[in-house]
Formats: C-alpha cells, sequence, structure tokens
C-alpha cells in the first residue's frame, strides 16, 4: 500500500485503500498497523487533521479492529 509522508512527532507515514477500506499507519519507530472497515471520511479527517497522532487516537485507535503488521 502507497502510503503519504505526514509531519507528526509520532506518525511517519498514512495509506489508505478506498476498495478494502484498509488504513495504514507507519509510526516513528518503523511499526506499521493496518486499520480494517475504516470509511473514507474517516481516512480524509485523519489527513486533514491539526493533530494527526491526536485524531488517530480520538476516533481510529480501538474504534476499529486493527493489527500489527511490522
Amino acid at each position: 500500500m502507497n502510503r503519504i509522508s505526514v509531519s507528526s512527532s509520532n506518525i511517519s507515514s498514512i495509506g489508505y485503500d478506498a476498495e478494502t477500506q484498509t488504513l495504514e499507519v507507519e509510526f516513528h519507530d518503523g511499526s506499521i498497523y493496518q486499520y480494517y472497515g475504516v470509511p473514507q471520511l474517516e481516512h480524509a479527517g485523519l489527513m486533514n487533521a491539526d493533530s494527526h497522532g491526536k485524531y488517530l487516537d480520538l476516533y481510529i485507535k480501538d474504534k476499529y479492529r486493527y493489527q500489527k503488521i511490522k
């Protein structure tokens, strides 16, 4: 999945597959998580947020099924 680099203190890049509604987040420590069933509007909200990390914590983490892939 292609990811876009973001300016964040803990997130390195974010990718999204609209067809499968899979959000992929790479953190500065090198870990990568995929979140499943994430609506496109939620991805847009994350990408446009003033703080990507805060948005992820408030609206995505623990609200969607996820898996650490790296």
